[in-house]
């Protein structure tokens, strides 16, 4: 290639995921890899949901666009789940479909940014995040992390770190990549620290279907003003196990959504007409498949906090919950990508570096569970044990 590409998108670290999947030549080939690696489900989806998607292939609809913002009957099937998730007051208006969590933020970004403006961050931070606001010239300004709160944020740190510039403040619950869940009286102290400094709230709440015990995330949605200052990001892809259909969403005030549908025009003009029949089977039949998951994810974490508990264990677990691990490596002097590594090549495990998450997070390794079954994280938690520091 002769011609220059932008110096933006030149300084952006490459897809950590990829970065990390590259090791496993040399993964240690006396062990079954254990895979702790990406955030997927390693469940499919339902067979009756399937057998209702090759019914919906067969309409020649299918394969035509659907309207920018997505089809009504999708729309409004999502805020009838809404409103049992977070007895929400939301419109049909306020939503637009997205390709995944990653399309609708990028939708939020354009929406309320423009190249120099800020968006605070709170470490450590799903790693998407700041690559995109870095390849669009938007400044990311971090809240540091305090491991005695496992990353939760800081109103204060974050406030006093609000200028002219912040447009808003992005935030993740559940935590990718800590499992932490922000409070509801977090979010609403947020909320209202948003409202008096005249920025958006953002919200990823991707994992909002795996938070234990399955309460309310937080009552944000209640007030019917609630787009005053609040943004909301949603994936249906781990809810569902639809990880490969893409299927997201962006909700927001119904003037919100008018400009940020100018941008879905141009980057993908619709989600997907079958994601959308399959995001709609999901709200409308299978809440109780929805809820049996996430009682087994939860069963999951509690297994793997009992045998990290265990003595012997050199690595440390900070934070966690039903979807991630956050984990001190014990390797003083070395960041969390020498180690990563190490632990493929030497004990067969595939994990991510805490660095691909922010500076200063070179002591940290993130573990995820869905592709962990229960009777393997004993063996998982002993590597950790028999790994020479």
């Amino acid at each position: 290639m002769k011609f220059p590409v932008s110096e933006l998108i030149e300084r952006v670290h490459p897809p950590p995921i990829s970065e990390v999947k590259g090791w496993l030549a040399q993964a240690n080939p006396k062990l079954a890899l254990i895979d702790l690696c990406q955030a997927i489900p390693d469940y499919p989806p339902p067979p009756e949901m399937i057998d209702h998607l090759e019914q919906v292939m067969r309409d020649p609809l299918t394969s035509r666009y659907s309207i920018d913002e997505g089809l009504p009957e999708v729309r409004e099937a999502i805020c009838r789940g809404y409103r049992e998730l977070y007895d929400a007051c939301i419109d049909p208006a306020q939503i637009c479909l997205t390709i995944g969590a990653s399309e609708a933020l990028w939708l939020a970004m354009v929406t309320l940014c423009r190249a120099g403006d800020e968006v605070i961050v709170q470490l450590p931070a799903y790693f998407d995040h700041p690559m995109a606001l870095a390849v669009l010239g938007i400044r990311c300004v971090f809240a540091p992390f305090d491991e005695a709160t496992g990353g939760l944020p800081d109103l204060c740190a974050i406030s006093a770190l609000i200028t002219d510039k912040t447009r808003a403040i992005l935030l993740v619950t559940p935590s990718n990549p800590t499992g932490a869940v922000i409070p509801p009286e977090t979010v609403k102290e947020l909320y209202d620290l948003a409202r008096r400094r005249n920025v958006a709230l953002v919200l990823d709440e991707t994992y909002n279907s795996f938070i234990t015990g399955g309460v309310r995330p937080h009552e944000l949605f209640r007030d019917p003003a609630w787009g005053d200052y609040f943004v909301h990001i949603a994936s249906f892809g781990k809810t569902f196990a639809l990880t490969g259909y893409r299927a997201g969403m962006l909700a927001a005030s119904e003037e919100f959504i008018r400009h940020a549908l100018k941008a879905q025009d141009t980057m993908a003009v619709c989600q997907p007409r079958v994601t959308q029949h399959a995001v709609r089977y999901g709200f409308e039949r299978l809440s109780e498949w929805v809820a049996g998951n996430r009682v087994m994810m939860e069963r999951r974490h509690e297994v793997f906090r009992a045998e990290m508990a265990k003595p012997g264990n050199p690595f440390r677990l900070v934070a966690s919950g039903p979807f991630f691990g956050w984990v001190g490596h014990p390797c003083s002097g070395k960041s969390g990508r020498e180690v990563a590594k190490r632990l493929v090549e030497e004990s067969g495990m595939l994990l991510l570096p805490g660095e691909v998450f922010g500076p200063g997070l070179e002591g940290y390794l993130r573990l995820a569970f869905g592709n962990i079954r229960e009777e393997t994280i004993p063996e998982a938690v002993e590597r950790f044990r028999e790994f020479k520091t």
